[in-house]
């Protein structure tokens, strides 16, 4: 069982459409894929109807839960709790942001501009997280991410670490651009032993968290 809640597509810098990064997925086991395209807010409401529509063709024609989402990308910190209500308005149902990666120049405070927000769903890639940025995702309910993108997953062990101090709930993507950027089940569990995730920690972190996560975001929905 394969849960990844972190993709592109061509609709901002992936290299497979929709349709065909989620048909991919569901041959390559996939439960469950969320589209999270890089967006700001000027291209909010056209990148998630695309995504909307498009999921849920998938839905109705694969068994795989197709998420349309979007991943909040270089918005400047005090327009991201803003962006992120937005992005649930229009028809988000997962909102990710683009956490403070060391491979990146992503402004300062990013991190914790998305951890106050109560529409933010996953900090993807946070890099040098914080004990007080941990607490945030903690008590928000905010999942981090640990990434099996090449870069982005430097951090992978300072992440883990200082989300099992604080308690905060983990959660592990891959970030897809291409093909062979998806999950599969063998490499997933490597990646989260990679970080020195615990047997018990990778069930919680590949099983039992996106169970929680898919839950949240359709108990949201229901509101």
């Amino acid at each position: 069982m394969l849960y990844d809640f972190h993709s592109h597509t061509i609709l901002s810098d992936g290299e497979l459409s929709v349709l065909e990064l989620i048909s991919r997925a569901y041959s390559n086991g996939y439960t469950a894929i969320a589209i999270t395209d890089h967006v700001g807010l000027g291209s909010l409401p056209r990148v998630i109807q695309e995504i909307a529509t498009d999921c849920s063709v998938a839905r109705k024609q694969w068994n795989i839960l197709a998420i349309p989402g979007v991943e909040l990308t270089y918005v400047p910190p005090a327009d991201i709790p803003e962006a992120a209500r937005q992005a649930k308005e229009l028809g988000a149902w997962l909102v990710v942001v683009h956490g403070e990666t060391l491979v990146e120049p992503v402004p300062k405070g990013t991190n914790q501009a998305a951890l106050s927000s109560p529409h933010v769903d996953i900090l993807a890639h946070p890099g040098l997280l914080s004990i007080e940025e941990a607490r945030s995702a903690s008590q928000q309910g905010i999942f981090l991410e640990i990434s099996s993108r090449s870069g982005h997953s430097l951090t992978n062990g300072h992440v883990y670490q200082t989300a099992r101090h604080i308690g905060a709930n983990l959660i592990l993507n891959s970030d897809t651009h291409r093909e062979a950027d998806l999950l599969t089940e063998s490499f997933a569990q490597a990646v989260a032993r990679g970080a020195g995730l615990s047997d018990e920690e990778i069930k919680k972190t590949l099983y039992i968290n996106p169970h929680q996560l898919i839950d949240k975001l359709a108990s949201s929905r229901a509101k």
